[in-house]
């Protein structure tokens, strides 16, 4: 008799375990893919600059960024471009005007992604340090 009502607990403990413990295994599954979701965009974001073109002027200040997606190609040393700086706008730092390309340099990163070829590397980044040719205006 006990044997009987020891085995009819054991089937149902199993149903109830298995019923209880795999929504559990999925919930832990997603959260652990979750946080590994968030590590990675966590590293991919420490530039904030990523895949841009910096203009950077002499104190290290930023005077814009460029999505590289955008360029057909990339400014070299000695070229002159018109920025839009900060604008017109109160308290702007950088007014839109002609600034001259002192140098330029590459940031690249290795390819990480699936499928990259054998010591791989992106263009993550661009810096151009720009020497602004405004007339400096007074008031």
């Amino acid at each position: 008799m006990n044997r009987h009502w020891l085995s009819l607990i054991a089937q149902y403990s199993s149903v109830v375990g298995f019923m209880i413990g795999l929504p559990m295994m999925a919930g832990a599954y997603y959260e652990s893919w979750r946080v590994r979701q968030e590590a990675r965009r966590e590293r991919q974001g420490r530039l904030h600059s990523r895949n841009c073109l910096e203009f950077v002027a002499g104190d290290g200040t930023c005077i814009n960024l460029v999505p590289l997606e955008t360029l057909h190609s990339l400014p070299r040393e000695g070229d002159v471009l018109m920025l839009p700086g900060d604008g017109v706008r109160e308290g702007g730092k950088f007014l839109p005007g002609a600034y001259l390309v002192e140098s330029v340099e590459h940031i690249y990163t290795p390819a990480d992604y699936k499928g990259a070829r054998p010591c791989e590397a992106r263009l993550t980044k661009a810096v151009a340090h720009v020497t602004s040719l405004n007339p400096v205006m007074t008031a």
